[in-house]
């Protein structure tokens, strides 16, 4: 009969047998090593977080660095902070990922948190997204063929207001009752909003893309509450670099004042045509749809992509500044993911 081991008597050479099956089953962290010089981030993150270090003494703060790929790692795997803690002490390919070995200290929630936070009061994620798309259209992987524009729900928690509380909110008030109580109010999310689509309700924020339409990568992005409409962010989503390219969109899309915007932005403009009662589309028309549709419709990958590989766009936080800085870590995340895929064909 064989005899196993106990947990002690494993040592390296067990682990490095294990570390090798894993990779041989495909471990998406290793080819994101591979495949993603994080180094680039270090001079940003370096700079930006010496205006909140402290003088010496206390506790050396861990490697921005490797803080920042546990970022990367909580929205790959969409954790909470008290899972990322669980998981960074649990997982070999975790552990890989961050060159960590057994006997390192690991931060836990606390510090975990503390960094996430200090990045988006400092608004260093922007700067990283935007030092990583630099990095995409030097390797020539944005094509700037044409863009694509949606949006798609970021759903969180739900509060249990009072009617008179939610209309005050609603209204960009303060309830009276969550200025006595101030636990309570940092528990409360006065950004979030309801809306409905398809006669089913969301509560949240919403995520803004655009999006190149050849590579699939993520160019830009805006957070908002989930009642804006997606056509109202569309004049900051596009810029003059666009000038020339198709733009293509869904028929939110398809008003004068949408369409004007895209002719100032001297876009191409290849939204699908609606038909009405008494003036419906052609066979023509709908041909033509058809073929727009087929470039509008890869905009469904990234969000397909979020939702499957990255465990969805659900998100356990409070305030819109802290969802913008998550979701553009989301963004950041995905376009990361893409990189790999595209060098690989």
């Amino acid at each position: 009969m064989k005899a196993f081991k106990r947990y002690r008597d494993y040592g390296f050479f067990d682990q490095d047998i294990r570390l090798t099956k894993l990779s041989k089953l495909g471990d998406p962290l290793e080819k994101l090593n591979q495949g993603i010089d994080f180094e680039l981030f270090r001079k940003v993150l370096e700079d930006g977080f010496e205006k909140v270090a402290k003088g010496k003494g206390g506790r050396r703060p861990f490697d921005y660095v490797m803080m920042f790929k546990i970022l990367i790692l909580q929205r790959y795997y969409n954790l909470s902070d008290d899972q990322i803690e669980y998981q960074l002490n649990d997982r070999m390919s975790f552990m890989r990922f961050l060159n960590l070995t057994i006997s390192d200290d690991i931060p836990d929630s606390k510090t975990v948190w503390n960094f996430r936070e200090q990045m988006v009061n400092l608004e260093l994620v922007d700067v990283v997204f935007d030092l990583f798309l630099k990095e995409l259209e030097q390797l020539g992987l944005v094509v700037n063929e044409g863009k694509i524009i949606d949006a798609s729900f970021i759903e969180v928690p739900k509060q249990r207001n009072s009617r008179a509380e939610n209309k005050q909110i609603k209204d960009g008030e303060t309830p009276k009752s969550f200025d006595e109580n101030p636990n309570k109010k940092e528990q409360k999310d006065l950004d979030a909003r309801w809306t409905k689509k398809n006669n089913v309700s969301y509560y949240g924020y919403k995520n803004h893309i655009k999006a190149d339409a050849k590579s699939k990568l993520i160019i830009k992005y805006e957070v908002t509450d989930a009642s804006v409409h997606d056509s109202q962010v569309l004049d900051n989503l596009l810029d003059e670099k666009d000038a020339d390219e198709d733009f293509f969109g869904d028929s939110a899309y398809r008003g004068q004042k949408q369409q004007d915007i895209i002719s100032q932005k001297e876009m191409i403009d290849k939204t699908c045509k609606k038909g009405y009662k008494n003036n419906p589309l052609t066979e023509q028309d709908n041909a033509i749809n058809k073929e727009k549709s087929r470039v509008r419709s890869r905009v469904e990958h990234i969000f397909g992509f979020m939702e499957t590989s990255m465990n969805g766009m659900n998100l356990y936080a409070i305030g819109i500044k802290r969802v913008e800085g998550i979701v553009g870590l989301m963004n950041l995340t995905y376009n990361m993911f893409r990189k790999i895929q595209l060098q690989a064909v």
